[in-house]
């Protein structure tokens, strides 16, 4: 674990949310969403040492947490607001609230999405959504089809359903944490949620503040998509220049102006770590109210999801894995009970590929170089004899000029038996005549050749 230092406070501020606002909207769902599972965790719990729940927020309706606040939102909009239908932007899971309200109210709606969010979710969107619901694929990030439905509504007069800058939203959101109070009989000590938009996190936390008040509160975002992170860093939100799009459920650019105002008001603590500024702690206090941020690499999520349905059966797309992969990161007190948000299911299975390979990236198993081959009879019989190790195997191999393979670099990948066995291949490398450059994953060249 890396240390901790520079710490400065978060100003505390007036929560924009209340816990009342989060029991009344547990009301007013209720005839709708079915309570979803709390359910205990075996390995999860031999491999912390804490009791862990996982919240399963993957078998709601639509296969995730979004369908709350949606739901909440539009079932008070007035008769005229219904009349003049509903617009809303979304990555893939709220547009699924958003069009299962939409059929179940009959109210018309029109729903961006960017031109990245998986088939499958396209597929459910239009599934719940029926005839009450257009589908729009604008952009490539969530940003763009939010801009592109800010114009619909100011051209249209149509109400916006947002996804989690919003009170309503937030608040339902937020009856996640009423129902797992409930279902637990007790306070747990630490409670760990994904954090995109951060609605999710306003909810829960606000609720915990007023219900539980001495539960920590963890918030696990993608090391890619930081913007929570950078706002509390920075004072305010901020708009980032880049983000990964990999966690689609939860890259988003700039945090919502609630979301941030709810955790800011939340007392937590700005760490610097390294050069990148994080509020983390590897050591999460719990039973004392605290709250912490902290980053998540996409490739540690990978390895959460995979776990997830080899071990438990469960089908967590990369947001929905967020949390739980926050358990690999961080030290946790023997003996506690941690609450861990599984927030949503609807993964693509074409996506399985990309999981697996980025698993292996991260846990150190597979790694890439480009290899000048002599152009000589049995230059590659020798690469696989004396460079190769008894448990390697190679699972890539092309050349860089597709046009003339008689000459030029072949990109290769290597599957290792294990992480340890790198050194040696590297040394074995070194000792090859053949010429070889190991890809660094994330510099350019990995990013274009990979």
């Amino acid at each position: 674990m890396s240390p901790i230092a520079d710490v400065a406070e978060v100003s505390v501020t007036r929560p924009p949310l209340t816990a009342d606002e989060i029991d009344a909207a547990a009301k007013r769902i209720s005839d709708i969403i079915e309570p979803t599972p709390l359910q205990y965790s075996p390995r999860l719990s031999a491999y912390t040492g804490a009791q862990v729940y996982l919240k399963r927020e993957d078998l709601t309706a639509v296969r995730s947490y979004k369908l709350r606040g949606a739901y909440n939102l539009m079932v008070q909009l007035t008769p005229a607001e219904r009349a003049a239908g509903v617009v809303a932007a979304s990555a893939g899971n709220h547009a699924q609230g958003v069009a299962f309200a939409c059929r179940a109210m009959g109210v018309r709606g029109r729903i961006y999405v960017p031109t990245t969010t998986p088939k499958q979710k396209r597929d459910r969107i239009r599934v719940h959504g029926g005839e009450f619901v257009e589908l729009i694929a604008v952009g490539e990030t969530y940003d763009a089809a939010a801009a592109a439905a800010a114009d619909d509504v100011a051209r249209t007069g149509a109400t916006m359903v947002p996804p989690f800058d919003d009170p309503r939203t937030a608040a339902g959101q937020g009856t996640i944490a009423a129902e797992f109070l409930e279902q637990l009989g007790t306070a747990p000590d630490l409670v760990i949620v994904p954090v995109g938009g951060g609605g999710c996190l306003a909810g829960i936390g606000t609720y915990l503040r007023e219900r539980a008040p001495r539960a920590g509160l963890l918030g696990v975002e993608p090391a890619g998509a930081g913007s929570m992170t950078a706002a509390l860093v920075a004072g305010a939100p901020v708009t980032l220049p880049e983000i990964d799009p990999f966690v689609d459920g939860a890259a988003v650019r700039r945090i919502g102006d609630l979301p941030y105002r709810a955790a800011a008001s939340f007392g937590g603590r700005v760490v610097s770590h390294a050069s990148l500024p994080l509020l983390i702690a590897t050591e999460i206090p719990t039973g004392t109210a605290s709250f912490r941020m902290m980053q998540v690499d996409e490739g540690a999520i990978c390895t959460a999801m995979l776990d997830l349905y080899q071990n438990e059966g469960i089908i967590a797309e990369p947001a929905g894995a967020l949390a739980t992969a926050a358990l690999a990161e961080i030290d946790i007190e023997p003996g506690t009970t941690v609450v861990v948000l599984v927030s949503g299911g609807n993964n693509d299975v074409s996506r399985y590929g990309e999981i697996i390979e980025r698993s292996l990236v991260h846990r150190g198993l597979k790694h890439y170089f480009l290899v000048d081959f002599p152009q000589e009879p049995g230059a590659l019989r020798r690469f696989l004899d004396d460079v190769l190790g008894p448990d390697d195997d190679i699972t890539m191999f092309e050349y860089v000029k597709r046009n003339n393979r008689e000459t030029g670099a072949a990109l290769v990948g290597i599957e290792l038996g294990a992480t340890d066995d790198l050194a040696s291949l590297l040394h074995r490398i070194e000792e090859s005549p053949i010429q070889a450059e190991r890809l660094e994953p994330g510099s350019p060249a990995y990013r274009y050749l990979t």
